[in-house]
């Protein structure tokens, strides 16, 4: 299915629906799929799944289907937030202080916000990515490698326009990977 009418019935479901490029496989998907004559080559590590977490709106919705997709890839899920610095020129009154105090608080928020999921799911590996910058260039980024990208969007009821948001928009243009998206409220 072409992109763009996959961003229309994206914009316009509330169940989860994953994306899967008709051109091929994920980048450094290299794993054997075949037997070689002295038998089945030895199980490639599973890559990770990546999802997206906005901590403001961290949904439950989007955690459990990614730690689930994790768990039943026998995969390590990588969680990813992205934050921005304040706006103006904090840095000129000791912003490198402030800069790190706002990344402390940032990953504790991440951890925090996965710590009842680690609970319902203790055999996931979680890794835990918390980065200033553009989210949308480190989630895409992040998932370079994945087996899967997990991303939100909220549902919107206005009828007009296709609201997925910019980074979910920028995750299905230039992830490789299949990419899941979890409507939440």
């Amino acid at each position: 299915m072409p992109l763009e009418p996959s961003l229309f019935v994206i914009a316009h479901t509330v169940r989860p629906l994953t994306l899967v490029r008709a051109e091929g496989q994920a980048a450094g998907d290299d794993r054997e799929t075949s037997a070689e004559a002295d038998g089945p080559s030895a199980p490639a590590p599973s890559r990770p799944v990546v999802v997206g977490l906005d901590i403001g709106d961290a949904d439950g919705t989007l955690l459990g289907f990614a730690f689930d997709a994790a768990a039943r890839r026998g995969a390590v899920l990588r969680a990813v937030h992205v934050w921005t610095e304040p706006p103006g020129d904090f840095r000129r009154f000791d912003g490198v202080r402030l800069h790190a105090s706002l990344a402390r608080r940032q990953a504790t928020a991440l951890t925090d916000a996965l710590r009842p999921w680690r609970r319902k799911f203790p055999g996931v590996e979680v890794i835990e990515t918390s980065r200033c910058g553009s989210a949308a260039q480190v989630l895409v980024d992040a998932s370079r490698d994945a087996c899967l990208a997990v991303v939100g969007r909220r549902i919107r009821t206005s009828p007009l326009g296709t609201h997925i948001g910019h980074v979910t928009h920028a995750v299905l243009h230039h992830v490789v990977a299949p990419v899941a998206v979890v409507a939440h409220g």
